[in-house]
């Protein structure tokens, strides 16, 4: 039975007066926080411990992040496919399943293949229930409040990262295989109720996107509103625009940074500063609350000023934070890169998808999400690697990261030129 056929007896009610929507924006926003704070915000932890259990170089332990990357970003275009045939909660449900069993056999892990292994499968099963799943119901859900719900779902992943000090006290407490398959127990078990709560359209269940229905009188700015966002584009006729492709590349520039920081961020602190484990975790602590800041800001800002000049800016933030933290003597610079790198995230995230769907449309949104992921896997992929390599070369961080924020910058100037491409009639008629 699909998701529609089933609305009738699954129909979601007004829970005290407040919109659908806002409950999936709440559950997905949770499940986020709980992936972020487990796992791929600690995971700069995990390298630490595994290193020093193994001996595994940060080479190896950065590669496995970038190969889970880029798994990730190989499924998305079958991952945005089954989103728009079967809908978001049965993709979902099977994410969950998959990567809370695979955080269990992480637990078990004693040689590289096993560690490659089980670290590709949670990926697989955090991609399949994570942003992109998450994302394609909220863009069916809501038009006008658009960014500022996929700012609050960010802002569950910024919430994950504020958990993480709880993490690690887990892993010098109990252990890294104990947290971690306590950690998959834990995924599985909150992660299947919220999911129940997602709904891929609000048609079939009697409701209409922001809760506003034709005969609201705010139905005419919500009209206005959707009129600015023009036609629907189907998956090739977005391929066959420039935009497309831009805003493609300048993501992957920005997850340059943002995997390299996840990665490498505690081992950089806690080597070239002498901080504790937990005092490094304690900088992605700050780093995680900037961003949540960043998320619930950035939201509202670009539902009503240009997403394009805002992203723009946070390229350039994002350059400046990984050069402070590449050459950092002290507390002052780790925070400023915190300032600039956790605003810059939180602000520009919720743009990522919102651009999309704004330039795009909903109709076929889960395919060309799907798509782009995989020119965004790159710098998902390269960001890890290149500091890893180059810190096992020269035995330092600084020159991987000025490499990374050059890259970052470059980036932005892909934004700059990713106009908004004219309806899909006009493109055909050459006007």
């Amino acid at each position: 039975m699909t998701e529609a056929e089933s609305a009738v007896a699954t129909r979601p009610a007004r829970q005290g007066g407040l919109f659908y929507g806002w409950w999936i924006v709440a559950a997905t926003a949770s499940l986020q926080g709980l992936y972020s704070g487990l796992f791929w915000q600690a995971y700069g932890a995990y390298v630490v411990l595994l290193r020093d259990e193994f001996g595994w170089s940060k080479t190896m332990l950065s590669t496995a992040y970038s190969f889970a990357q880029a798994e990730s970003g190989t499924i998305g275009p079958i991952t945005g496919v089954l989103l728009d045939r079967f809908g978001p909660r049965a993709v979902m449900r099977a994410g969950v399943v998959i990567s809370g069993l695979a955080l269990m056999a992480f637990s078990q892990v004693h040689t590289p293949f096993f560690f490659f292994v089980t670290f590709i499968l949670i990926a697989i099963g955090a991609g399949m229930a994570g942003f992109l799943s998450a994302t394609t119901a909220i863009v069916n859900w809501f038009e006008r409040k658009r960014s500022t719900a996929i700012g609050l779902v960010t802002a569950g992943f910024a919430l994950g990262g504020m958990a993480v000090p709880g993490t690690v006290k887990l892993l010098e407490t109990f252990g890294w295989r104990a947290t971690a398959f306590g950690s998959g127990v834990a995924i599985v078990a909150l992660g299947l109720p919220l999911v129940q709560a997602v709904r891929h359209r609000p048609g079939p269940y009697g409701q209409h996107p922001d809760g506003i229905a034709p005969d609201d009188p705010r139905h005419a700015a919500h009209a206005a509103a959707r009129a600015r966002s023009g036609p629907d584009f189907t998956l090739r006729q977005a391929l066959h625009t420039p935009s497309f492709w831009f805003i493609a590349l300048g993501h992957g520039s920005a997850l340059v940074i943002v995997s390299a920081v996840q990665v490498h961020t505690v081992a950089h602190v806690k080597e070239s500063l002498g901080y504790s484990l937990a005092g490094a975790s304690g900088v992605i602590t700050l780093m995680t609350m900037l961003q949540f800041t960043g998320t619930l800001t950035g939201g509202w800002l670009g539902d009503h000023i240009n997403k394009r000049l805002l992203v723009v800016a946070c390229m350039a933030m994002h350059a400046s934070g990984i050069l402070l933290l590449a050459h950092a003597t002290g507390f002052a610079m780790v925070a400023g890169f915190c300032v600039l790198h956790g605003l810059a995230w939180g602000i520009r995230g919720p743009q990522m998808t919102a651009i999309r769907a704004d330039y795009f449309g909903a109709a076929s949104f889960g395919s060309i999400m799907g798509i782009s992921m995989i020119i965004v896997m790159v710098g998902s992929i390269s960001g890890p690697i290149v500091a890893g390599v180059l810190y096992d070369t020269t035995g330092s961080y600084i020159r991987g990261f000025d490499i990374l924020a050059a890259v970052a910058l470059v980036g932005s100037l892909f934004f700059v030129a990713a106009a908004k491409p004219p309806p899909p009639g006009e493109r055909a008629k050459g006007t």
